[in-house]
């Protein structure tokens, strides 16, 4: 399982960070892990840590200053949960990611052996964004999201995410639980973050949606609640129980859409959206009536419907120039035009994902 902890439930009312909500949810964690279940951990508070250790009144919106209150406070992070561990005499390793790390389908696997490794070997993984060299093109935004990716990385089979919300909020009741098709959590997701974190509801919601496409479980649940994680696995109903999707993604597909970010995009005429979304067709250059963003071969794109709304993702054969000169053409000509041929498909079906039925 994974655990996330925002740095809102790390901290107190005067955003300094709260030993003893650490010293708790180690304890918890060392129980589940003399269960016999793997725990890892995705921690904020790395840029808390360091802004108080740098001694500034509040959180920078620079991207260096935050960079700077980084690397001062990710020492201090791994400190932080190495003396949360030590009365149980648990080792805990630092692992710091970014979206780069894990878009490379082999650093990908290289950090998934890594992880598990480390829990074969009873420690406990403290994984964090690598903040100090994170840039928007890099960079995940939100331990939400990485928590998200680390738990397709692990195949965990639970994402618990502590928050300072009861869970995910209708009015002034918590959802107890969301089916995988459930449209009614658009509508509830508050546009709201903490003041200490950069995540909201919107990418809570996210990763736990994206954990329950590969057919785990994802709770959101009150971080600051005493005990959370032991009444949550003595099956108390807390927070909101995101259930696994019936027809559950493989790794790979999770990885391609949900891990990838798209280079550019293809729009399609109506008859191969609905080849793709309902047929389960591969992508032909005929269907494409539009192209969006420079490429190359082997990128990540998304795809879309007449109206422009995105409806898959896939690795595309071909790079945006060879296709802006093939693009609703048949295949017979690919050749001709070109002066050589990659294959028929642009998107091959086994490299395409449908994120949501075409419209």
């Amino acid at each position: 399982m994974v655990v996330k902890i925002g740095t809102a439930v790390l901290t107190d009312e005067r955003g300094q960070i709260d030993r003893k909500v650490a010293e708790e949810i180690a304890r918890q964690c060392e129980h589940l892990l003399g269960t016999g279940r793997q725990v890892a951990l995705v921690s904020s508070g790395a840029i808390a840590l360091g802004r108080s250790r740098l001694a500034l009144a509040q959180r920078p919106k620079k991207m260096d200053a935050l960079q700077a209150c980084a690397a001062v406070g990710q020492s201090q992070l791994i400190g932080l949960w190495s003396d949360a561990f030590a009365p149980f005499g648990r080792t805990v390793a630092q692992v710091l990611l970014t979206r780069a790390d894990l878009a490379d389908r082999q650093r990908f696997l290289n950090a998934r052996s890594c992880l598990s490794e480390l829990s074969g070997r009873g420690a406990v993984p403290v994984i964090n964004e690598n903040d100090t060299v994170s840039v928007e093109e890099i960079a995940f935004g939100d331990n939400d999201a990485l928590s998200g990716q680390v738990a397709n990385l692990l195949n965990a089979e639970l994402l618990v995410m502590l928050s300072i919300a009861p869970g995910l909020l209708d009015g002034d009741r918590c959802v107890p639980h969301v089916e995988y098709s459930d449209k009614r959590i658009e509508r509830l997701i508050r546009r709201s973050t903490s003041g200490s974190g950069t995540g909201g509801m919107i990418t809570k919601v996210a990763a736990a949606r994206s954990v329950a496409a590969r057919g785990a479980l994802a709770v959101i649940a009150p971080g600051k609640l005493c005990g959370v994680l032991d009444r949550l696995f003595a099956g108390e109903e807390l927070g909101t129980l995101f259930l696994p999707a019936l027809r559950a993604m493989s790794s790979r597909a999770q990885w391609i859409a949900h891990t990838l970010r798209a280079k550019g995009s293809l729009r399609l005429d109506h008859g191969a959206a609905e080849a793709l979304a309902v047929r389960k067709r591969s992508l032909l250059p005929s269907g494409i009536v539009g192209i969006e963003g420079t490429f190359t071969r082997g990128d990540p794109v998304d795809v879309a419907s007449p109206d422009g709304a995105v409806f898959a993702r896939g690795l595309c054969a071909y790079s945006s120039a060879e296709l802006a000169m093939i693009r609703g053409r048949r295949t017979g000509e690919i050749y001709g035009i070109l002066g050589y041929h990659l294959g028929d498909e642009v998107i091959h079906r086994d490299d395409l994902v449908i994120l949501k039925p075409s419209t």
